[in-house]
């Protein structure tokens, strides 16, 4: 089936046009490089999968609860909108958001491996085209995974939202070549990371824990790799050039925070948007996701330098400040060994399976004799 006839609202157009900006730059230096960025390159390289047999698709997902939610998460719980629904329409509602929610994951991943490419055409330096070459790979990878799950377990999209799609058309608007890897790295992955892990962590359904600690295992060495670079080239620049990408991060942060309120779900049952907005705003597990999502991006931002006055005002504004000072190294290896943890469990299970088998085997045969 068609991927336009499983939209709750079909996009205006099949596809997205942003105009291009910038130059391609090309390197003829083809031997020295970063030891760091090419240690991360080689990594990279190491770390290749196949989404296609590295995760069991054979799990079953039941399309009305895909993330095993709780009921007092969910926006609409307490409300006198929530005393009329019957539990079919629950089961609606959390297949509603979650829909919603891993498309705003697929189309941020398109998003991603875009950045990615125009990183790869942009960036003057040899030694962060060849990694920018192998995270376009994983980008593409993670949207193939996403659209899978939504095509195939929950039978639904929902079109990019608005926030995430104006993030994404100032990032590649731009033509300073840094600013895919702020608005690309920082900002969307960073929120990603942190959307992803929370769900990863809370979710009782292997096959949705399996796509989301998979894909964050790859998504740490971007961050990583983000670091590295923009902490490189922000050290060169002058007080205007990094106020002018704090005010980047300023705005991009308020798109980010608004872009997770998920109106556009309770717009599809009935509730007029101004009321949605008000609902969504009076979660209070809302306000604990939000603060919990930038624990990946304020560490960030402060690690490769952008730390001035109005950034930081804006962070205490919006009560994430003290985030500043999480480790973010350990968050990162956490994420790697999750996934490698999660891998020897089910190969594990997978050995005890086949020795099973193969001892029942034995048993019938000698029965038989």
């Amino acid at each position: 089936m068609s991927t336009r006839d499983l939209y709750t609202t079909a996009p205006s157009s099949p596809s997205w046009q942003v105009p291009a900006t910038g130059a391609a730059r090309f390197s003829w230096e083809y031997e020295d490089g970063r030891e760091r960025l090419l240690a991360l390159y080689q990594k990279g390289k190491d770390k290749q999968w196949d989404g296609a047999t590295r995760i069991d698709w054979d799990l079953e997902v039941d399309p009305y609860d895909p993330l095993g939610t709780p009921d007092e998460v969910l926006t609409l719980h307490g409300t006198r909108h929530w005393a009329k629904m019957t539990e079919k329409d629950k089961g609606d509602l959390r297949r509603h958001y979650s829909a919603w929610q891993f498309s705003q994951f697929l189309h941020g991943e398109q998003g991603a491996m875009i950045c990615a490419a125009r990183i790869v055409e942009s960036v003057p330096d040899l030694d962060a085209k060849f990694y920018s070459a192998t995270q376009t790979m994983d980008e593409a990878r993670h949207a193939e995974i996403y659209g899978r799950f939504l095509h195939e377990k929950i039978g639904m999209l929902y079109p990019i939202n608005d926030n995430l799609r104006g993030l994404l058309d100032d990032t590649l608007r731009d033509s300073r070549w840094d600013m895919p890897y702020l608005g690309m790295q920082v900002l969307i992955e960073g929120l990603a990371l942190a959307a992803f892990g929370m769900i990863r962590d809370t979710t009782d359904k292997p096959l949705p824990k399996q796509i989301l600690a998979y894909v964050m295992q790859d998504e740490a060495r971007h961050v990583a790799f983000g670091r590295m670079a923009l902490r490189d080239y922000y050290k060169q620049l002058s007080d205007a050039e990094l106020r002018e990408r704090e005010e980047f991060v300023i705005e991009g942060c308020h798109l980010m925070r608004d872009r997770l309120r998920g109106v556009e779900v309770l717009e599809n049952f009935g509730i007029p948007r101004k009321e949605a907005e008000e609902l969504s705003e009076q979660s209070e597990f809302l306000h604990l996701f939000r603060k919990l999502l930038f624990s990946r991006i304020v560490p960030c931002v402060k690690d490769i330098g952008l730390w001035g006055e109005r950034l930081q005002k804006a962070y205490v504004d919006m009560g994430v400040f003290d985030l500043g000072d999480s480790n973010l190294d350990l968050l990162m290896t956490q994420d790697e060994e999750i996934a490698e943890r999660l891998d020897a469990e089910r190969f594990a299970q997978e050995e005890r399976a086949r020795v099973t088998e193969v001892a029942d085997a034995i048993a019938e045969g000698a029965a038989g004799e």
